[in-house]
């Protein structure tokens, strides 16, 4: 069960819905039934497909979990998001088609490390997490990209590429680093012991700050519305 929760990453995965939410929120009509398939969707492809294939690609978080199981979540997960993706071109129409394979596209290039990783970036990242869910989340709304929505997306690709930064430097610490040693002397005169934990506190606590701000922003949104 830990290996699960760990694998499907909740605080992240919760935050990255909220830009569906928000692109929704912004749009010029809101249709909640149109909002609750788009959600799913996107925990789908990213909660569980995009999750378990960057897991089977290297193990990075060093889950027990089976490569069978990985792999065959990950097709279910990326499958029932086209099943709901191409259900929703009736309503809202052709041209959301082309949204479902970019997003296709997106979590094997990524999370795969395709073409030689050129989506594998912290730019990749910030467009395919950030801006990507908020247009999409607009568009299945009124089955076109307006201006607001353009806005939403251009924030929450900014703010991705901040929680990048912030999750680099903890990731990289805690996966990379053999040895921290050291102290820090304040101008009080007293001295701090610096430690793997010091340096890795205040990205993480501002990752999960920044996960809860993000869940907050979309429901106020989506209240307002």
């Amino acid at each position: 069960m830990r290996d699960l929760v760990t694998l499907l990453h909740p605080p992240y995965t919760a935050w990255h819905l909220s830009y569906v939410a928000i692109g929704a929120a912004l749009s010029s009509e809101l249709d909640a039934r149109r909002l609750i398939w788009t959600l799913a969707a996107f925990l789908l492809a990213v909660g569980v497909a995009a999750h378990c294939l960057d897991e089977l690609h290297g193990r990075p978080l060093g889950t027990t979990v089976s490569r069978y199981v990985l792999i065959g979540s990950a097709i279910a997960g990326l499958g029932g998001a086209v099943v709901i993706g191409l259900a929703g071109v009736r309503t809202v129409g052709a041209p959301l088609v082309a949204l479902v394979l970019a997003g296709v596209l997106l979590v094997l290039a990524y999370n795969l490390e395709l073409f030689g990783g050129v989506l594998h970036n912290d730019a990749g990242f910030a467009v395919a997490w950030g801006g990507f869910p908020v247009l999409v989340g607009g568009y299945a709304q009124t089955g076109s990209v307006e201006l607001a929505v353009v806005g939403g997306a251009a924030f929450a690709t900014a703010t991705s590429l901040a929680q990048r930064h912030l999750s680099n430097w903890a990731r990289g610490l805690r996966r990379r680093s053999s040895r921290v040693e050291g102290s820090l002397a304040w101008r009080d005169g007293t001295e701090q012991h610096i430690d793997l934990a010091v340096l890795v506190a205040p990205a993480e606590s501002a990752l999960r700050v920044l996960a809860v701000a993000h869940v907050l922003l979309a429901a106020a949104l989506l209240a307002a519305r």
